[in-house]
């Protein structure tokens, strides 16, 4: 049994870490923090975790954390992981971070976008981005890993298989992306009230979002060049999922089955990446609750693109089963332990 604890267990990443882990066979978890539930049993904050864990949250230091695990998911804002992570590995910790601290090879690059001074631009460059797919053999070797930001991830994976072949003009890469709102976290904001969101739809962080730094510099390292996107998120009136929707402009004549063969090769043998037959395409309710992903495509013969669809659910491969998923590759066991499930339906 790997002894793993949540610092930030008491947002919507950490409970659904809480969730998976529980169930997880080779796993116990041994702490769990929180400021603001410190001394409440996590099933009082959470009772759909009624019958799973007893453990109770606890205003823990870092170091008191790291004194009792062997893995610790950091489930943190920005700019608060990286001395926790840096004295996780001078304990021979192992790092799972959930933030974007960790995320960018270049510090610099960080510090433009979020806005705060990173402090260890080394630590940045260990860490090892945690998209499975894409990075498997780096996390297996891994001893911190960035989990990917949940934009990113239905973003990089849609378009992968098409930029590593050279399909599309990296400088046509238009992103349509939208969100449930539990993407906004747990805190209390006017934008993510009900009589504000419910039968509405906006974009937000228009030409600037923080996730676009970051899709660039994984679809930059795909292309072999430097890639730059339009990226723009819009909040849905869901609680869960996200639906990507790219268009790309074709480098060279292709047809649709062509490109399917392509995808089909891409991720065969991937446990939770799934290519849609012709005409189905992805909902954000068939991936509710699972580290799946479902894309489809199709190509626009009268404009010359393609057209990209990809769904997951934020909270699952966008950020907490990912994290499992790259806890299980460092640990060594099979990659779908406590993820292997359809989405919830209806």
């Amino acid at each position: 049994m790997v002894k793993a604890g949540i610092i930030g267990a008491t947002g919507y990443t950490g409970a659904e870490l809480v969730r998976i882990l529980s169930r997880h066979p080779e796993v116990e978890l041994v702490a769990l923090t929180s400021r603001s539930y410190a001394g409440e049993d996590m099933a009082a904050v959470y009772p759909a975790l009624t019958g799973y864990t007893g453990l109770p949250c606890a205003d823990l230091t870092p170091e008191e954390v790291l004194e009792r695990v062997e893995v610790v998911f950091i489930a943190l804002p920005h700019g608060h992981a990286v001395p926790v992570a840096a004295r996780a590995l001078e304990k021979g910790v192992r790092v799972i971070d959930l933030g974007a601290d960790l995320r960018f090879r270049e510090a610099k690059t960080y510090e433009e976008w979020y806005k705060v001074p990173h402090g260890n631009p080394e630590l940045a460059a260990r860490a090892v981005y945690g998209l499975p797919e894409i990075h498997r053999k780096a996390i297996r070797q891994a001893r911190v890993v960035a989990n990917p930001g949940c934009y990113p991830t239905s973003v990089i994976l849609g378009l992968a298989p098409l930029l590593k072949a050279g399909y599309i003009d990296p400088a046509t890469i238009i992103i349509d992306a939208k969100s449930g709102v539990s993407g906004a976290g747990r805190e209390a904001k006017v934008t993510s009230l009900f009589v504000e969101c419910n039968e509405n739809i906006n974009p937000y962080g228009v030409a600037g979002h923080r996730h676009t730094p970051e899709i660039e510099q994984e679809l930059s390292a795909l292309a072999g060049m430097e890639v730059k996107v339009s990226f723009t998120p819009h909040l849905l009136p869901i609680s869960r999922g996200i639906l990507s929707t790219m268009y790309a402009t074709l480098a060279r004549p292709a047809t649709e089955a062509e490109l399917r063969q392509v995808y089909q090769d891409f991720y065969a043998g991937e446990p939770f990446v799934y290519l849609l037959p012709p005409g189905r395409w992805p909902h954000t309710r068939w991936v509710y609750g699972s580290n799946n992903c479902h894309i489809n495509l199709a190509v626009d013969g009268r404009t010359g693109r393609v057209v990209v669809a990809s769904a997951i659910d934020n909270l699952t491969k966008g950020a907490s089963g990912q994290a499992v998923q790259n806890f299980n590759l460092m640990c060594g066991f099979p990659e779908t332990t406590a993820l292997a499930a359809p989405g919830l339906c209806p």
